[in-house]
C-alpha cells in the first residue's frame, strides 16, 4: 500500500491530499471472511465513503469544520479474499505503519475481527492501552464452530492480550451465557443495554490513559442501522451514539484510534446505516484527533 498520492477512489470528504502533513489516516478492512450469518460488509468502507458526499463540512456538535483536522483516506488495504489469517497480517502492518509515522488510524470495517490486529499494533506502541467497545454482542467466545477467527472473538483475544480490566464493553445485548459469565469472573467491565450513562461513568476511570475505540455498528437499534450482518433489536439511538462519541472528546481520556465496523450496504436501501455511518466517522475526526 502506496502512502506517497492519496487513493485514486472515492474518498471521505475534505480528505487531504497528503500523507505526511496528514494528522489522521482513514482507512478500509474489505473483509467480511468469517461472519456468521449475513456477509456484506467487506463493501462498507467504499460506500460510507460515497455517502460522506453528503455530508455537511461543518459540526454543530464540536463547532468545528472537517478542514480544521488534516486526514489522509489511504483507501481499501488490498486483503487476500478467504484467508482471515494473511487478511489479519496485513491489516497489522498496515497499521504499524500508521502508528509509527506518528498518525492517529481510523478504520472502516470490514467484520469485527477486522479490530484484533489493530488493538495488536495498538498495545505495542501504548503499553497502558484500555479499549472501550461499544456493541450489540459481546465477541467474548473463544471460538466459533472450532474457529478461533472468527467475528464473534475479537474482544476476548483484547482481554487475553490486554487484561480483562482493560477492556469496557457497552451496550451489549446478546452472547452466549458463557461469554457474560467469563465477563464477571475476569473483572471486566461489560455494560447491557446502554452505552452513555455507564460510559459517564468509566471516564473518569480512564484519565490520561490511551485509549482505542471500536465500535460496531449493530450497537444501534436495527431502526437506526439495519444494514448490518447480524442485527440485534434493543439497541441505541443515533443520539445516543453521537452522545457517546462526544462525551468521550470531553474527557480527559487520549484516544489513540479508533474503528467503525460492520456495515453492511446491502441489507439496507435506504442508506440510513451508512449515511449514519458517514456523520459518526466526521464526529470522531474532529472530537478525537488531537
Amino acid at each position: 500500500m502506496r502512502f506517497d498520492e492519496a487513493y485514486s477512489g472515492n474518498v471521505f470528504i475534505k480528505s487531504h491530499p497528503n500523507y505526511e502533513e496528514s494528522q489522521a489516516v482513514i482507512y478500509g478492512m474489505p473483509m467480511d471472511w468469517t461472519v456468521s450469518f449475513r456477509p456484506g460488509s467487506r463493501f462498507g468502507p467504499a460506500r460510507i465513503r460515497e455517502v460522506s458526499l453528503g455530508l455537511e463540512e461543518y459540526s454543530p456538535y464540536f463547532d468545528k469544520e472537517l478542514e480544521d483536522v488534516k486526514y489522509f483516506d489511504a483507501g481499501d488495504i488490498p486483503l487476500p479474499f478467504g484467508n482471515p489469517q494473511r487478511s489479519l497480517d496485513e491489516i497489522e502492518q498496515f497499521v504499524t505503519k500508521i502508528i509509527e509515522d506518528g498518525k492517529f488510524p481510523l478504520g472502516l470495517g470490514g467484520e469485527h475481527l477486522c479490530a484484533w490486529p489493530v488493538i495488536k499494533a495498538m498495545a505495542k506502541k501504548h503499553p497502558n492501552l484500555a479499549v472501550i467497545h461499544m456493541d450489540a454482542h459481546a465477541d467474548l467466545r473463544e471460538q466459533y464452530e472450532g474457529e478461533p477467527l472468527s467475528h464473534s472473538t475479537p474482544i476476548r483475544k483484547a482481554c487475553n492480550l490486554l487484561g480483562p480490566e482493560n477492556v469496557y464493553s457497552f451496550g451489549i445485548r446478546s452472547g452466549m451465557k458463557e461469554e457474560f459469565d467469563y465477563a464477571k469472573e475476569a473483572g471486566m467491565f461489560l455494560a447491557k443495554f446502554e452505552v452513555l450513562k455507564p460510559l459517564l461513568e468509566v471516564l473518569p476511570t480512564l484519565k490520561g490513559r490511551p485509549v482505542y475505540v471500536t465500535i460496531d455498528i449493530d450497537v444501534l437499534d436495527p431502526a437506526h442501522a439495519p444494514g448490518t450482518g447480524t442485527a440485534e433489536a434493543g439497541g441505541i439511538t443515533s443520539k445516543e451514539l453521537l452522545d457517546s462519541i462526544m462525551a468521550i472528546a470531553n474527557s480527559d481520556v487520549n484516544v489513540v484510534g479508533c474503528d467503525l465496523v460492520e456495515v453492511a450496504p446491502i441489507y439496507d436501501s435506504s442508506e440510513q446505516t451508512q449515511i449514519a455511518a458517514s456523520k459518526f466517522v466526521r464526529e470522531m475526526l474532529l472530537g478525537w484527533v488531537k
